[in-house]
């Protein structure tokens, strides 16, 4: 992941409202060999209840969005929409409040652009990858606390979609310079480098440090788990897929309603890195008493490592140098695997 302006977030409205705020569409951008989706859970901390039914997507097509969970974290959620070229237009009006995809979120999560917003037309700049996103005036209409989320849910779902890296809004035909509530700068194009569910531990400086984004699990109330990105700010480091393992060993911030991924007392022996493949070797520490690893953490370990060295990188997961490495969910990793088509799919 490329640096960013870190200091220039921070610099705008509070600390507060920076630090309180996955992927793949259509699997044109990233593939899967061996990994499922993850399993089920319940928490009963979301409040919004799913829709006893929702309205019927004549010709349905998978595509994924970031949307808020009921703890108020941004995840990414695969929801139908209508088969279209437009699929990217369809993408961010299924993350309108109100809009009629909208209706097929999980219990506990609310889509962050304003309820009455109309997405007027994106433009695709090709040989820029950028993608210029025009919205109507309802879309200045939100609570200034959900300024950030609303950014970053953006963001990462354009730029889930191939032929998109950077994002640019305007509002009725005019470039926004920055957001009307808090402020926040857009004097630039917006990347995937600017985070989502940003963290800064106390110790670390913003000019000395490099961004990781971690994956960690959520759940809601209706038994339904979730993978959610963290970007966690760590002290400055070349080796970023090494940090990375190392922060997913670490376990999620406890202030936030995230579970772990990792055995506990798992241990990390070395990473390393060939051609497009990443090779990770534990311990037989992150094995199980079942002497198997558990599936939530492999999966994790995969999709942080693509999320920060792309999406296109094999990883390849050893115990003790041995490729033969089983999981709780009977799926094998003895050969090099990609990242998953869809992270957090649904049960429709």
């Amino acid at each position: 992941m490329k640096q960013y302006k870190w200091t220039q977030w921070a610099a705008v409205g509070s600390i507060v409202v920076l630090l309180t705020s996955g992927c793949s569409v259509l699997g044109t951008k990233e593939h899967s060999q061996s990994i499922d989706p993850p399993p089920t859970g319940a928490d009963a901390s979301a409040t919004t209840a799913k829709p006893a039914t929702a309205p019927v997507i004549q010709n349905p097509m998978p595509v994924t969005v970031y949307a808020k969970d009921g703890n108020g974290l941004l995840a990414p959620i695969s929801v139908n929409v209508e088969k279209s070229v437009e699929v990217a237009k369809k993408a961010l009006e299924a993350m309108v409040d109100g809009g009629r995809s909208a209706t097929q979120l999980p219990a506990g999560f609310t889509p962050l652009i304003s309820k009455g917003t109309q997405v007027k037309g994106i433009d695709i700049v090709k040989d820029q990858k950028l993608a210029i996103v025009d919205f109507s005036n309802a879309f200045t209409n939100y609570n200034v606390q959900d300024e950030r989320k609303i950014l970053e849910a953006i963001t990462w779902t354009l730029t889930g979609f191939p032929s998109v890296e950077k994002v640019q809004i305007r509002v009725e035909g005019k470039e926004l310079k920055e957001m009307p509530e808090g402020g926040t700068p857009l004097d630039e194009p917006l990347t995937r480098a600017m985070g989502i569910n940003l963290e800064k531990p106390e110790d670390v400086e913003y000019g000395q440090s490099t961004p990781v984004t971690l994956y960690f699990l959520g759940q809601n109330k209706d038994n339904y788990k979730y993978y959610v990105p963290v970007t966690r700010l760590v002290k400055r480091t070349d080796n970023v897929a090494q940090a990375v393992v190392e922060q997913l060993i670490v376990g999620p911030d406890s202030k936030k309603a995230l579970s772990g991924v990792m055995t506990p007392g798992a241990e990390l022996k070395q990473v390393k890195k060939a051609d497009d493949v990443i090779t990770v070797d534990f311990s037989d520490k992150v094995l199980g008493p079942d002497k198997k690893a558990p599936a939530d953490a492999l999966k994790a370990v995969v999709l942080s490592l693509t999320e920060n060295t792309g999406a296109a990188t094999k990883v390849q997961i050893t115990v003790n140098g041995d490729t033969k490495v089983s999981t709780s969910d009977n799926q094998s990793y003895s050969k090099p695997v990609l990242r998953p088509t869809t992270i957090n799919p649904q049960k429709m």
